[in-house]
């Protein structure tokens, strides 16, 4: 009776859809069909057929087939509840703290004790430095990586090289009209 009414379902189903839409209904009756048979029948028969002792003693008495053919289920129980527990519990701090990655820090090893680092100049001072200069400017280091910071030595050049960076100095010149 129960494959009558599918069948009789189905037919209702023709004149209804198109031939597209029917595949897919059909794929959703084979795939329930294959659901329903995995729950009703091919699981309770497997879980059936494991060699689970009645009593803890009965560990002992099993053979090396046995073990084997347990492992499935045990890894299969296992890997569910560990996804279970991934699933509800909170992650741990440094797990979100690694999955939060930082930014490289431009400055590496300058008065790293300071919060801030900050270079003011009086334009007064600048002037003299200009004037020893025999282009008549002077280059301040951006890249931190300068011997001489906080006058630029050209590290950023290698830098620029390595990093594919395009840092470069900021340059104060003394143009007299």
């Amino acid at each position: 009776m129960e494959t009558r009414n599918k069948i009789l379902f189905n037919l209702r189903l023709n004149f209804i859809l198109s031939t597209n839409q029917l595949t897919i209904v059909q794929f959703i009756f084979n795939l329930m069909d294959a659901l329903s048979y995995f729950i009703r029948t091919a699981l309770p028969a497997y879980l059936k057929s494991l060699p689970i002792p009645e009593n803890s003693a009965g560990y002992a008495k099993l053979t090396a087939r046995d073990y084997l053919q347990l492992v499935p289920f045990v890894t299969t129980v296992l890997l569910l509840i560990y996804l279970t527990f991934q699933a509800l519990l909170p992650e741990d701090e440094d797990d979100q703290i690694k999955k939060i990655e930082k930014e490289p820090q431009v400055n590496q090893s300058l008065s790293k004790d300071k919060d801030k680092v900050v270079h003011v100049y009086d334009i007064k001072d600048i002037q003299p430095e200009c004037d020893k200069a025999q282009n008549k400017s002077v280059s301040y280091c951006r890249c931190w990586k300068s011997k001489k910071f906080p006058l630029c030595d050209g590290t950023h050049n290698q830098h620029n090289k390595d990093t594919g960076d395009n840092v470069g100095p900021l340059v104060v010149t003394n143009k007299k009209e």
